[in-house]
């Protein structure tokens, strides 16, 4: 089959990272993910805008556990009734991301998000979609220029991966198109826990890699071909043209920015 018209199964990543989620907390729900925006849970809204893409065929979520989807009756109807998969979520990120590929056939692409990229609509799933595979790469992550970001919404203040050429802020997008590119998340578990803090993340890489990044030197497709070398995978990015894929709900601030933004543009 041609790549290029291969479907994606797409899975999200649904279970909070901590017992006390704060987003939770304000919002009086279970778990994070079921916060809503404008009335509607942001996991239905991840949900849909991967219903409603051309490019994905299946969508597996992986979390919320068990004893929380058995009191959700409008989650647990929906899964209920074949619209969505549903595997219990592990430990970490990591963990059930390899969990959820293992489920997946080796041949179809798999696209990973979470649910709290509430702002994400089948627009932005289709081009990351269709560039990650137009790249040719095994494993393609989504990112977006911090001035992209900073132009739209001067008022948010983003985590950003400083590089000679630009600085880059993650879009919780990334897709898994070859068998290879499965083996991946054993290197996200070694990350996980410093995803906030870009030196760390590029300390994996390496001293040289630390050092050419404090001066200023790396450029992010030097830290890809490094990050290509050490996995045994090419790995490649999207720059995204659209500001709101960098924007998911990390705090409570962030969640009532997101509804400014979904009240404002319909559109999201």
């Amino acid at each position: 089959m041609d790549t290029a018209q291969q479907f994606f199964t797409a899975v999200v990543l649904a279970a909070d990272r901590e017992k006390d989620n704060p987003v939770a907390r304000a919002a009086g729900v279970r778990c994070k993910s079921l916060a809503p925006i404008n009335g509607t849970p942001m996991i239905f809204r991840v949900l849909e805008a991967l219903s409603s893409s051309r490019r994905v065929k299946n969508r597996i979520l992986c979390g919320p556990p068990v004893t929380i989807v058995d009191q959700e009756p409008e989650l647990s109807g929906y899964i209920a009734a074949g619209k969505a998969g549903w595997v219990e979520n592990k430990a970490t990120p990591s963990l059930s991301a390899l969990h959820v590929m293992q489920s997946v056939p080796e041949d179809i692409p798999i696209l990973l998000t979470t649910s709290d990229h509430a702002l994400l609509n089948p627009q932005i799933v289709d081009h990351f979609c269709s560039e990650a595979q137009r790249s040719g790469c095994d494993v393609v992550t989504a990112v977006a220029r911090l001035e992209t970001v900073a132009t739209a919404y001067p008022e948010t203040n983003r985590t950003a991966y400083r590089f000679k050429d630009g600085a880059y802020c993650s879009c919780n997008l990334f897709a898994f198109l070859t068998p290879q590119a499965r083996q991946v998340p054993y290197f996200w578990r070694r990350v996980e826990q410093q995803r906030k803090n870009p030196l760390r993340v590029i300390k994996a890489l390496g001293w040289i890699m630390v050092l050419r990044y404090l001066l200023g030197r790396l450029t992010l497709e030097e830290a890809l071909g490094s990050m290509s070398h050490r996995l045994g995978v090419s790995a490649g990015a999207v720059v995204m043209p659209f500001p709101e894929a960098a924007i998911d709900v990390d705090s409570v601030t962030d969640w009532h920015f997101v509804e400014q933004i979904a009240t404002v543009h319909r559109g999201y």
